[in-house]
């Protein structure tokens, strides 16, 4: 856990959130500011700050963050379909440096 991160401070439960789903290794919460109708963030617990920042040792967690974001899509009502997005570092939009996957539906997707 990095002190000063905001998604390890949730993940341990010292910031209060909408969960959607926990185990061992990861935790899915619904974002403060959806850009979709249903709109949550899959994150390892583990501090990583960005997909480039991952290594060989993380490929087991992020095969299961991303088979495991059907499986949470589909008990948020997409089963019809969602969008999956990685931010990777600020120069890709990410704002918070640990990484996170997020899962948006429930509506007309915006263009890419």
């Amino acid at each position: 856990m990095s002190e000063d991160c905001i998604f390890c401070k949730i993940a341990a439960g010292e910031i209060p959130s909408n969960k959607v789903y926990e185990d061992g290794e990861v935790y899915a919460f619904h974002d403060i500011h959806p850009a979709a109708p249903v709109h949550f963030m899959i994150v390892p617990k583990e501090h990583i700050a960005s997909l480039a920042h991952a290594h060989a040792r993380h490929e087991a967690l992020l095969g299961r963050i991303l088979l495991l974001a059907p499986i949470l899509a589909k008990g948020q009502g997409l089963g019809g379909g969602f969008r999956t997005i990685i931010n990777t570092g600020r120069g890709g939009g990410q704002e918070v440096m640990h990484l996170h996957v997020h899962i948006l539906g429930g509506g007309a997707p915006r263009p890419m």
